[in-house]
């Protein structure tokens, strides 16, 4: 069965959706089948692989009501091994819509129990909010992913998030693991980068990801042409990170399967 892992953070511009594209591209490149779900009203994760935010009824926020299985609003990418559950302008609406319902909590997950063994992973790119799309997104996964800007109030942010997953396993689902923290936007000549590194390093030791992801202007031109930085500029410092990051995030759930 795939690995459906939920990239999430509350605050906004931590790298996130950056985070979601790459790493989609980068384990798909390495002949692993991978299903990003865009999540986010803004449709970020969907522009940034060249595609436009869905405008049909058949999309996911109505495949989490029941209207259709999920996989009729899949969409094959120009990216090797990378498919698409594009945003739709009804997520807009989402929480409203879904406040009322009994079962609001585990909608998304229902509608992934059709479509997940057909894929290695399955990523989950979430708004930047703890509100009830993020709530389905953290039940629905094995783990959490969380991208932190390094920098002090990033710090705050994390733990909030924390709180937020405890709470989640707690409550509705108690297989949920923390995947890891990915530092972003990382500078190595800013003393502050570095010490934030060193205090999540200490206080969470292994769940901090090995690979750092640094500040990269190919980073940010990509998602203007509709490309992974992978398939942008290959060379770069970003696109190696994030092929970095597949590599063990791979290798992680490699351990995890035989564990």
């Amino acid at each position: 069965m795939g690995r459906v892992i939920c990239i999430a953070n509350q605050k906004g511009g931590v790298g996130k959706t950056t985070t979601a594209i790459n790493l989609a591209a980068s384990i798909g490149a390495q002949d692993q089948r991978v299903l990003l779900v865009d999540l986010d009203a803004q449709a970020n994760a969907t522009s940034g692989l060249g595609e436009s935010r869905d405008q049909s009824n058949v999309n996911v926020f109505q495949a989490m009501l029941g209207a259709h299985p999920l996989h009729l609003a899949i969409k094959h990418t120009a990216y090797a091994n990378v498919d698409l559950v594009p945003s739709t302008a009804d997520l807009i609406g989402a929480e409203i819509a879904l406040i009322s319902r009994d079962d609001r909590d585990d909608l998304l997950k229902r509608a992934l129990a059709s479509i997940r063994d057909r894929y290695r992973f399955v990523l989950l790119d979430c708004p930047p909010s703890l509100g009830l799309l993020t709530v389905n997104a953290l039940t629905a996964s094995d783990g959490v992913l969380a991208p932190v800007q390094s920098e002090y109030y990033a710090m705050e942010g994390l733990s909030q998030l924390l709180t937020t997953v405890e709470r989640v396993r707690e409550v509705l689902n108690p297989a949920l693991e923390l995947e890891g923290v990915l530092l972003t936007m990382y500078d190595p000549r800013n003393n502050l980068a570095r010490q934030v590194e060193q205090e999540l390093r200490v206080q969470l030791a292994e769940r901090v990801f090995s690979t750092v992801i640094p500040r990269n202007v190919r980073l940010s031109e990509a998602p203007s042409f509709g490309k992974p930085a992978l398939y942008y500029d290959v060379r770069s410092t970003g696109a190696q990170a994030y092929q970095a990051l597949a590599r063990e995030v791979l290798a992680r759930s490699s351990e995890a399967s035989v564990a």
